[in-house]
């Protein structure tokens, strides 16, 4: 699956992450904002995990990107520390990004990828919500689902 003009294969990771709540850390490699040649994790935090069921909406609340070391990522986030807590590979492997649209400011709105994991495969889409949520969060909430 190639994916970008550079011809690198994308990858995705989802990590069952045992912090303060149980929840999954939904991550694609994209480039950098702005950069033809950093990739990073763009990363959600998904409280019920992804579902494959078609349609089946999931809040996704994007988090910081993160550094691409994270995507092998498996261990214990010592206490003290930012999501402190386990940390487990529930899924990984390869994707290929469909579409990406921008609202009029130039943010992101919509990403469409096909996914490739040992678990999870097929069109999702992530689309950022329009202030839905609780005021803290209501910026940084997206659906995920997959399509048909």
């Amino acid at each position: 699956m190639l994916t970008q003009s550079s011809g690198k294969q994308l990858r995705f990771v989802i990590q069952e992450h045992h912090a303060s709540h149980l929840h999954y850390d939904f991550r694609l490699e994209m480039l950098e904002e702005g950069d033809s040649e950093n990739y990073i994790l763009k990363s959600w935090a998904v409280p019920k995990n992804i579902s494959d069921g078609i349609g089946i909406k999931r809040l996704a609340i994007q988090v910081e990107d993160h550094d691409m070391n994270y995507i092998d990522f498996e261990g214990i986030i010592e206490e003290g520390n930012y999501g402190a807590g386990e940390v487990i590979i529930w899924d990984n492997g390869s994707y290929e990004l469909i579409s990406k649209k921008y609202n009029d400011l130039g943010e992101l709105k919509e990403i469409i990828v096909m996914l490739n994991g040992k678990k999870i495969k097929g069109e999702f889409a992530l689309i950022k919500t329009r202030g839905f949520g609780s005021e803290k969060n209501k910026e940084k909430n997206w659906l995920i689902f997959r399509k048909k």
